[in-house]
């Protein structure tokens, strides 16, 4: 984990971890399948993938800023942005990210990047216009937190794996139909099958893994930015308010942001489905009861008065 004043979580950093080594062993487990269904497709498969994977990590920040349609800002055009994060930066001790803007109605916040020397937060003009100070400060402070402790880095990696396993997936299924008219004899529908059953194992551990880590991390980071900047109860009505205007955003708007929904700091879904059983978040109730304890916490003093009657 970054160095930082944001407190740290152990339980986060094993979560990680865990989950990065999990999917390496399902990505090797998926080349050495592939490599017995398709000797002459496998390592060049594998390679590709692992090609699409680098360049997403690499890539990250940008590749996330133009899915969200987002431009980054200079402190001359948003000086109020930047004032709040250069002084929760300097209140963390870490390095300022670049700070990006996106132009939709729907209230968000995201934070990505390889490292956080390439990290950028991102909020939309609809958040901008909802949240008073205090709230979109803690907002501001969740985001970094994700920075500080570098589970974007591992979302990112983590997300890569789905990719990977559906390109393995179809270069297998093609490499195995292509031959098949000369392999009709030697059992390549079983194999193609094969291959094609163990990709989606991988894909579907892969989703799986990374809900997991994402629930566990939002709610690591409500408490980083929580205690970093001793206001929870800003940062829950944050929660409450993103979360009530989802409602009133037409559905066509969040479908064509969902593919960011393990990166914003709620979810662009709205109502209760199936979608909200496989969420990328945990739910509000846990969110605002966690951090209710923490302003209980807060609001205690830390060295009782003398009992008087001694």
């Amino acid at each position: 984990m970054a160095h930082s004043r944001f407190i740290r979580d152990t339980g986060l950093t094993v979560r990680m971890t865990t989950v990065m080594f999990l999917l390496g062993a399902v990505f090797v487990a998926l080349i050495v399948a592939l490599m017995y269904a398709f000797p002459g497709y496998a390592v060049i498969i594998g390679l590709i993938g692992i090609g699409v994977a680098f360049w997403q990590w690499y890539n990250s920040d940008k590749v996330a800023m133009r899915a969200m349609q987002a431009r980054e800002v200079t402190p001359e055009e948003a000086p109020e942005l930047h004032g709040m994060i250069d002084r929760l930066c300097a209140m963390a001790d870490m390095p300022k990210p670049r700070v990006g803007v996106a132009d939709l109605d729907i209230p968000n916040a995201f934070a990505t990047g390889r490292s956080p020397d390439r990290a950028v937060v991102c909020v939309t003009t609809g958040i901008l216009g909802k949240l008073t100070a205090e709230e979109l400060e803690g907002v501001l402070a969740h985001e970094l937190s994700h920075v500080a402790h570098r589970d974007v880095l591992v979302m990112t990696l983590a997300s890569s794996a789905g990719i990977i396993a559906g390109m393995l997936t179809r270069g297998a299924a093609w490499g195995g139909f292509g031959v098949f008219g000369r392999r009709n004899n030697n059992g390549g529908a079983p194999t193609v099958l094969i291959a094609i059953g163990v990709s989606l194992v991988v894909y579907a551990i892969s989703f799986f893994l990374m809900r997991l880590l994402s629930r566990y991390r939002e709610l690591s980071a409500d408490r980083a930015g929580a205690y970093l900047t001793m206001r929870p109860q800003a940062l829950a009505s944050a929660l409450q308010k993103i979360t009530g205007e989802m409602a009133a955003i037409p559905q066509r708007d969040l479908r064509a942001t969902q593919a960011m929904n393990a990166f914003f700091i709620a979810p662009a879904i709205s109502g209760v489905s199936l979608k909200t059983l496989t969420s990328t978040h945990p739910s509000l109730e846990q969110r605002l009861e966690q951090l209710a304890k923490i302003s209980a916490e807060l609001a205690r003093p830390t060295n009782p008065p003398a009992d008087p009657s001694l």
